[in-house]
């Protein structure tokens, strides 16, 4: 898509025109100057065709892809913030290491955790970290590339 002011939001209005519910968002600098690329997820039951040709029609959308039938690598980055003092420090740095997080701040009652992968991990270490006092969380959407080449 075209790298300028209002784009997003008109995607954005058009899939909740259309009634698509898109339940992650990424949007950012591509290899080719003056363009972005977005990638989002919508609920299974959208009809991504449909999804698809309705975008196409909007003038700063270049190029657009349904690639949920095919072969990809998909990521997202999630950093959580867990409360615990020393006593829980040893526990959580352990869990960090099972899904090759890193610590990235630790304060007096507090730690924050960044995490890539899949969604699935993500949601996983979340889980794990239940037990544990409050867990702030702010997640990124996901990012997607076909593979081969």
């Amino acid at each position: 898509m075209k790298d300028r002011p209002g784009v997003l939001q008109r995607v954005a209005t058009c899939c909740g025109d259309k009634g698509f519910n898109i339940r992650s968002l990424a949007v950012g600098s591509s290899e080719q100057a003056g363009f972005s690329r977005m990638t989002f997820v919508v609920d299974a039951a959208t009809d991504a065709e449909e999804m698809v040709n309705e975008l196409k029609k909007l003038e700063d959308i270049s190029e657009i892809h349904d690639i949920s039938a095919q072969e990809f690598v998909s990521r997202e980055l999630a950093l959580l913030r867990v409360y615990g003092g020393k006593e829980v420090r040893q526990r959580l740095m352990e869990i960090v290491d099972i899904f090759h997080a890193k610590i990235v701040d630790v304060a007096h009652s507090s730690m924050i955790i960044e995490v890539t992968g899949h969604e699935h991990t993500i949601d996983s270490l979340l889980r794990l970290l239940k037990d544990y006092a409050a867990v702030e969380l702010v997640r990124t959407g996901r990012v997607s590339m076909l593979r081969g080449g």
